[in-house]
């Protein structure tokens, strides 16, 4: 059975891994900087590697859960010269797609191939093996990956060669980051108005404005001071905001929208702790620091 490498056992990783080992794919996990979902899945079952080179070595495929293209990069160098030809890599993350097709042509030199899967939805659903995989691959590496990553996703569509589910991705979190910055603004504005934020909240649920963000924002949970229903960093939705804006800029569609939206998260990382989940943007504290008054 293929032997399965996972770099990046974080919130995202670990349901992977978990959804690999109820499947019953030999598993192989490497530590980063959190040490207890590690211990989980070799408790479940898996191995641990001591290193990203260790991991290549006993890997037929390697599937990355790392936050930004930096990190796959780190990675990917302490990884490509150990990986056995025949071998495939997955990046499951969001990554730069002009990084993706770098990656890519490199490792097919070596004989190994590259695809970029990264994932809609968030914890909970990798837990129950429920996120969605915008793919980007040749015809033959998709073929061959699909059974795996069937093991973790509820739907997966396929974009065309590497690269392009990362362009598919970013385009998607463009929409989500949106919505996140006006659900946060307009509790804020509802604040200010003196709208109380509950009846609001029900009524929107009823209307065009329900949506998972607005679930995830300003659910019921926020009445009782619990802020944390969106579990996406505050610093990884400004990661790929710039991936976005960077990649609309190269192909002479940046619009003034995607321009201010930027400006927007800039100034939150400037004031917000960036591990902080983006449903802190709703906070009641945000608004009174912006406007003292």
């Amino acid at each position: 059975m293929t032997r399965i490498g996972l770099a990046g056992a974080g919130l995202m990783g670990h349901g992977v891994g978990v959804r690999l080992l109820a499947a019953g794919f030999p598993l192989a996990v490497v530590a980063h900087r959190n040490r207890a979902p590690v211990d989980d899945l070799v408790a479940k079952g898996a191995t641990e590697a001591p290193d990203a080179a260790a991991l290549a070595r006993a890997s037929d495929m390697v599937i990355l859960c790392l936050s930004n293209s930096a990190a796959v990069e780190q990675v990917m160098a302490r990884m490509a010269p150990h990986l056995a030809r025949g071998a495939i890599v997955i990046d499951t993350g969001t990554s730069d797609p002009g990084s993706t097709r770098k990656l890519a042509a490199a490792l097919a030199a070596r004989g190994v191939a590259f695809a970029d899967a990264p994932m809609t939805g968030g914890p909970e659903q990798a837990e129950r093996g429920e996120v969605g995989l915008l793919l980007g691959a040749d015809e033959t590496t998709a073929r061959a990956i699909t059974p795996v990553l069937r093991a973790f996703a509820d739907r997966i569509a396929h974009f065309g060669p590497p690269g392009s589910g990362q362009t598919a991705k970013l385009v998607s979190n463009y929409l989500v980051t949106g919505m996140i910055a006006l659900v946060a603004d307009a509790f804020h504005a509802a604040d200010t108005a003196g709208v109380d934020r509950a009846k609001l909240y029900e009524v929107m649920m009823l209307g065009s404005g329900n949506s998972g963000v607005l679930r995830k924002m300003a659910g019921p949970a926020v009445a009782g001071g619990d802020y944390d229903g969106y579990r996406f960093a505050l610093a990884n939705a400004a990661k790929d905001l710039g991936y976005y804006r960077e990649m609309a800029r190269a192909g002479g569609y940046l619009s003034p929208l995607a321009e201010t939206l930027g400006e927007s998260f800039r100034h939150h990382l400037e004031t917000r702790d960036g591990a902080a989940n983006v449903s802190r943007l709703i906070e009641p504290a945000i608004r009174k620091a912006r406007n003292p008054a």
